[in-house]
C-alpha cells in the first residue's frame, strides 16, 4: 500500500491490514515508526538475500542468479520507496554494506570472465539494480526464478540479436 502510495495514512493503513488504527498505534507510536520499521524489514531481507547467495563462495554463475532471485523476491515483498528508505542513516548504513558486498562480487564476476572488463567503470553496479527493479514491477506474472533468468540472461547477452 505504501508503494502505491507513500502518504497513505495510519487509518488507511489498518483498514487495508484488516486491523483497527488502534492497533497499529500499539505497535507504532507514530507512521514514521512504522516506515523505520519497514525500511528495517527491507534492509534485514535483503541482507538476508546476499547471505544466502553466498556471494563469496559459490560458484559465480550460481550466486548470481540466487542473488538476482532473492532480491526479486525483496522487491516483490518490500516494494518501497527507496528514497525515503535511505534517509534513515542506520538502514542506509546497512545498505550500503550490502552494495559494497555486490560491488565486490561483481568485481570477481568480472574477474573470472562471466563479466566484460572493458565496461565503464560502475555501469555494471548500475545496471543490476535497474534490470530487478524494472522486472519486479514490470512481469509480475513471472515467478522470482524466471524473472532472475530474464535478468541474468539481460545482463550477460544483452539484448542484441547477436
Amino acid at each position: 500500500m505504501l508503494a502505491a502510495d507513500p502518504g497513505a495514512s495510519i487509518a488507511s493503513i489498518a483498514t487495508e491490514a484488516g486491523v483497527d488504527r488502534r492497533t497499529v498505534y500499539r505497535r507504532f507510536a507514530s507512521r514514521e515508526e512504522l516506515l523505520a520499521a519497514i525500511y528495517e524489514s527491507r534492509v534485514t531481507a535483503i541482507e538476508e538475500a546476499i547471505q544466502d547467495a553466498r556471494l563469496r563462495e559459490a560458484p559465480v554463475t550460481v550466486a548470481l542468479h540466487r542473488y538476482v532471485e532473492n532480491i526479486i523476491t525483496v522487491n516483490r515483498t518490500w516494494p518501497v520507496d527507496l528514497t525515503r528508505m535511505l534517509a534513515h542513516d542506520t538502514v542506509r548504513n546497512r545498505r550500503d554494506a550490502c552494495v559494497e558486498e555486490v560491488d565486490t562480487f561483481l568485481q570477481r564476476a568480472t574477474h573470472e570472465g562471466l563479466l566484460r572488463p572493458n565496461l565503464p567503470h560502475g555501469w555494471t553496479n548500475a545496471l543490476l539494480p535497474q534490470l530487478m527493479h524494472l522486472v519486479s514491477r514490470q512481469l509480475p506474472e513471472l515467478s522470482a526464478a524466471q524473472a532472475a533468468d530474464v535478468v541474468v540472461d539481460t545482463l550477460l547477452r544483452g539484448l542484441g540479436a547477436s
